[in-house]
């Protein structure tokens, strides 16, 4: 990897001419874009300011990592950063020389941005409980680990129609999202072996999917001949001249279902025949002394280790600021051996803590936070931010809290909520029990920003399901119909899930009221 360095940080200084010429208006948006995206570097609206993305393999950092990135985003002069629905870091609001510093320092403490956007294989996202979790299959880490790596070692060679996403889950609880991955492997056991169940072609946004299931289970030193057939198998045939229909489900569209699996164990095949790349996986042993403690909190989760914890900290809208961070950082100084891993839904899990420091840390980020489901709901840059955004998602998430806080309510009743401003479903709404995606709706001849309603989605337990596109409801109505819901619920005494199958004639009643 440091030839890859070397590569990585040689190239900074052009790229940044570049960014200048983007900013004088010398080259397009597009143009720009198609060099900085590969970069994981956006301009952001208006193109005075940029985003990077950090790729944090699989979510997983240490304390150190967490320290970097806090000075990177301290020297820069932000207030906070930034935690995504792929594990990964973005620091907002950056000039073009600030990004260039930025992936600088980043390159030269191993820390990469290349592939975090762009036409590449991204980030491989895990279930961020994975080697702790209590009802877990077995540990997925490793080999999480194994593809990050094997797709970094020659990240610059990729020439993909589209982005390739991979992701692992450790139960039937899909917190990876292995079932709406391009390719996904959750963790099974026959006969005491341990295996992956294979998913194919699987994806969000428009025209989203759930993946396919594959008719064989695999054996885990494999995992690598199917990442590359994969791969191997978008090149061939992946669409390189229309972008919007250049991801691996529009193959399976284009092909039917048989024809696609065919085509997989085709080359499949074809890199078993004439590749070497079994995996030999080293298991992390997790040995801390553990202290057991009473904590009746939502937001710690018992390991498997005994007397050992994680706790889950959701800062709101995903935007942790570097104030917040800072605490969690002084107090985690002196825990052993703990680890930080990212979520999929915009928070972080700090790991194996015994008792006593799980305590501390929750008394210390207790409101600082999101603490109901709904305090923890998930909500995309958006706009102002994202160029391609139509609805303000991370402002509509404040205006729901700030409603619901006003009309003093704080039941736990509704779910965490998903939101998106777009129909890209970068909030992941299609697979939220509760989902909106942003768009614009004309209403008395004047466009307004609305969103569309997705009612049931879910992963998991072998019943992955995108949401039920309900209708849509103006941006402004929004915290009144959730408000509205939360009282049905509450009066109800059923949970959220129970009440939208038991009560749909209710639930409907209190939809088509807002419809527009």
């Amino acid at each position: 990897m440091e030839n890859l360095k070397k590569d990585l940080l040689a190239e900074i200084p052009d790229f940044r001419e570049l960014g200048h010429k983007f900013k004088n208006k010398e080259i397009s948006s597009l143009e720009f874009k198609g060099t900085s995206g590969g970069r994981g570097v956006y301009a952001q609206r208006g193109g005075e300011q940029f985003m990077i993305r950090l790729r944090i393999p699989s979510g997983i950092m240490d304390l150190e990592q967490l320290k970097l990135v806090y000075r990177l985003a301290k020297e820069q002069g932000l207030e906070k950063i930034h935690l995504t629905t792929r594990q990964a870091i973005q620091l907002h609001d950056l000039s073009i020389d600030g990004v260039c510093d930025v992936m600088e320092e980043a390159l030269n403490n191993d820390m990469y941005t290349r592939g975090a956007g762009g036409n590449f294989p991204r980030n491989v996202s895990i279930s961020p409980l994975s080697g702790v979790d209590v009802e877990e299959e077995f540990d997925v880490t490793p080999y999480a680990m194994a593809v990050n790596e094997h797709f970094m070692k020659k990240i610059t060679t990729y020439k993909l129609p589209r982005k390739l996403k991979v992701s692992f889950s450790s139960s039937k609880k899909d917190s990876g999202n292995s079932s709406i991955a391009d390719l996904g492997f959750l963790a099974m056991k026959k006969d005491g072996k341990e295996l992956f169940k294979v998913y194919l072609a699987g994806g969000l946004g428009k025209n989203g999917a759930k993946a396919i299931e594959f008719d064989e289970l695999t054996d885990t030193k494999d995992v690598l001949y199917h990442v590359e057939a994969m791969t191997n198998l978008f090149i061939a045939e992946g669409d390189y001249e229309n972008k919007n229909k250049a991801r691996i489900r529009y193959i399976v569209a284009r092909m039917g279902e048989d024809a696609f699996k065919e085509c997989y164990r085709k080359h499949l095949a074809e890199v078993i025949e004439k590749d070497s790349l079994d995996l030999n996986i080293e298991k992390k042993i997790y040995n801390k002394a553990g202290i057991k403690v009473e904590l009746n909190d939502s937001r710690i989760n018992s390991q498997k280790q005994e007397g050992l914890y994680s706790m889950y900290f959701h800062p709101i809208n995903g935007q942790l600021s570097l104030e917040t961070l800072k605490l969690i950082l002084d107090k985690i100084e002196t825990a052993e051996d703990v680890e930080i891993r990212l979520s999929m839904s915009e928070g972080m899990y700090i790991r194996n803590l015994n008792g006593d420091e799980a305590k501390e840390l929750l008394d210390l980020t207790k409101n600082l936070g999101g603490e109901t489901k709904l305090e923890q709901s998930i909500a995309c840059i958006g706009v102002p931010t994202c160029q391609i955004g139509i609805a303000e998602s991370q402002s509509t998430l404040d205006e729901i809290l700030a409603y619901f806080k006003k009309q003093n309510f704080t039941k736990d009743v509704l779910p965490a909520i998903h939101i998106s401003g777009c129909n890209n479903s970068c909030g992941t709404h299609q697979i939220g029990i509760l989902g909106f995606a942003g768009k614009k709706k004309r209403v008395n001849d004047v466009s307004e920003e609305a969103f569309e309603l997705h009612i049931g989605g879910r992963k998991g337990n072998d019943d992955t399901t995108l949401g039920k596109i309900c209708g849509d409801i103006l941006r402004a109505d929004v915290p009144k119909f959730l408000y509205e819901l939360a009282l049905a619920i509450d009066k109800s005494n059923l949970g959220y899930k129970d009440f939208i199958v038991n009560n749909d004639e209710e639930l409907n009643y209190i939809i088509n009221k807002y419809l527009v």
